[in-house]
């Protein structure tokens, strides 16, 4: 089921980013500046663990995992975080934890677009990748 996320994605748009980076917590100028990157993100799999290397002329970042187990994760804007990446049906589930605070990235393949969904509280941002 990975398989359908393999490949580079690039980023054609975005809704409600800046509102989701703000309920992170991330800094105003750190806001301003990602708003503006428009990312790559490049998902690849060896057969046992999943990389997903995101990027941007701002900063680049990656990840390497193995679905269903919990690693140590430092997102882009710098917070240390627990993540555990799962695929539900057709989506690849990321639920990031720190510091009693909770956040989840929902991907799906729709219509051959990446569909990622960043949630946290009451607050969705939707962005849309297109394969490269």
């Amino acid at each position: 089921m990975i398989e359908q996320f393999l490949g580079t994605w690039k980023l054609v748009s975005s809704e409600n980013f800046e509102e989701y980076m703000k309920e992170l917590g991330v800094s105003a100028a750190m806001r301003n500046m990602a708003d503006l990157v428009k990312p790559n993100i490049i998902i690849t799999f060896d057969g046992n663990k999943v990389n997903i290397k995101t990027e941007s002329p701002l900063r680049s970042s990656e990840i390497s995992f193995k679905l269903g187990e919990e690693f140590d994760e430092t997102t882009a804007d710098n917070r240390k975080v627990k993540s555990i990446i799962t695929l539900d049906g057709n989506s690849m589930i990321h639920v990031q934890k720190w510091l009693g605070k909770e956040t989840t990235i929902k991907r799906q393949i729709v219509d051959g677009k990446m569909v990622v969904e960043c949630i946290m509280n009451n607050t969705v941002s939707t962005r849309i990748y297109q394969k490269v």
